[in-house]
């Protein structure tokens, strides 16, 4: 194993190991493809629609000390772990 390959993880080093023995393909129409996840990328970054919600505001003064330590503002927060939650990134402890 080189030495670059010791800070790799294993599926680091499964992703390598597939490159290597060429074990990917192309796809068929790599532009349209690379053209449909750009729209899909954009639509999901896209922030054109407003919500209004309560919640306590224990919840809220948490999220905003999370926020801090992230070094983001709360509603960034709030709309990355909703975006998460919807497209099933997120798990419960």
């Amino acid at each position: 194993m080189s030495e670059t390959q010791l800070n790799f993880d294993d599926d680091e080093l499964a992703l390598l190991a597939a490159y290597e023995n060429e074990a990917w393909q192309s796809v068929k129409n790599v532009q349209e493809q690379a053209a449909q996840y750009r729209a899909y990328a954009r639509a999901t970054l896209r922030k054109d629609k407003r919500v209004n919600i309560r919640i306590s505001e224990k919840d809220l003064r948490d999220l905003q000390k999370h926020a801090l330590l992230e070094g983001i503002p709360y509603q960034t927060l709030i709309s990355g772990v909703l975006h998460k939650y919807v497209n099933g990134l997120l798990s419960e402890k």
